[in-house]
C-alpha cells in the first residue's frame, strides 16, 4: 500500500513505534499507523478529534480494537468523526464498514481515508436520528458501534434502531454508575434490546454488549437533537 504523499514519514513511524510497543503485530501496526498519520494531517484543517499528538492517537487506535472481537458484517458505526472505532475495526477485521457522519468535512476525510487505505466502505452524511428512520438502513446491522457520541441511553436509541434483531449494539464507555446502568436497562427494553454483558477492560473503560431482540417500535429515534436533549430514562 503506498503512502499518499501528503503524509509525514514522522508521525507514521512514530505511530508503528508506538502500537508495536503495545504488542500490535507489523502487519497491523503498519495500516493502523499510516491511518493515524492521515487523521493527525487532517486534524491541523478539520476538528476531528482531540487527539493531537501520536501518543494521544495511539491510546484511541488500541481502544478501538478491543471492539473487533464483537463485530459481525455488516457492521455501522454511528457519529463516525474521525473513523473511530469504525476504520480502525475494518483494517483489523476486514468487514466492510458503513460510517455514519453527519458533518460534511467529516464525511469527505472518512471518505478520501477509505479510498486511500483500499478499505471496504461507505460514508452516509446523514444525522443518526434520521438514518435511523432510512429502510436502507434501519435493521439492517448485525453489529454497530458509537464511540464518544453522548449519554449511554442517547447512544442505545440512536444504535439500536439500526441493529437487526439478533444482533449487537457495542457501546464503549468509561465508568457507568448504578443510575446510569438502570437508565440503560429499562431505555433497551423500550428499544428492543437488553444488556447481554459488560467487559472491563484497562481502568476505568468497560464495553457494554446489547443484544436486540425484537423489532424497535418505529418512534425510536425521536427527532433530531431530542436523544440527547431528553434522554430515555434519565
Amino acid at each position: 500500500m503506498s503512502k499518499p504523499p501528503w503524509v509525514t514519514r514522522s508521525a507514521d513511524d512514530e505511530l508503528f513505534a508506538l502500537l508495536e510497543d503495545a504488542g500490535i503485530a507489523p502487519a497491523l501496526s503498519a495500516p493502523l499507523s499510516r491511518y493515524g498519520a492521515l487523521v493527525l494531517e487532517a486534524n491541523r484543517r478539520v476538528n476531528l478529534t482531540g487527539a493531537k499528538s501520536p501518543e494521544a492517537l495511539a491510546e484511541h487506535l488500541l481502544d478501538s480494537l478491543t471492539v473487533a472481537p464483537h463485530v459481525r458484517e455488516p457492521y455501522v458505526d454511528v457519529g463516525s468523526g474521525a473513523g473511530l472505532p469504525g476504520i480502525p475495526i475494518a483494517i483489523a477485521t476486514g468487514v466492510p464498514v458503513t460510517l455514519i457522519e453527519s458533518t460534511a468535512k467529516k464525511a469527505v476525510f472518512l471518505e478520501q481515508t477509505l479510498a486511500a487505505l483500499n478499505l471496504r466502505g461507505r460514508v452516509i452524511q446523514r444525522r443518526a436520528e434520521e438514518a435511523g428512520h432510512d429502510d436502507g438502513l434501519r435493521e439492517r446491522f448485525a453489529s454497530g458501534t458509537a464511540r464518544a457520541l453522548s449519554g449511554v441511553t442517547t447512544v442505545a436509541e440512536l444504535l439500536l434502531p439500526l441493529i437487526a434483531p439478533g444482533g449487537v449494539a457495542v457501546l464503549q464507555r468509561g465508568r457507568v454508575t448504578e443510575a446510569e446502568r438502570r437508565g440503560l436497562e429499562d431505555a433497551s427494553l423500550m428499544l428492543g434490546g437488553r444488556i447481554e454483558s459488560e467487559l472491563s477492560l484497562k481502568g476505568d473503560r468497560r464495553i457494554l454488549l446489547l443484544r436486540k431482540v425484537t423489532a424497535t417500535p418505529l418512534r425510536f429515534p425521536r427527532r433530531n437533537g431530542i436523544p440527547e436533549k431528553r434522554p430515555l430514562c434519565v
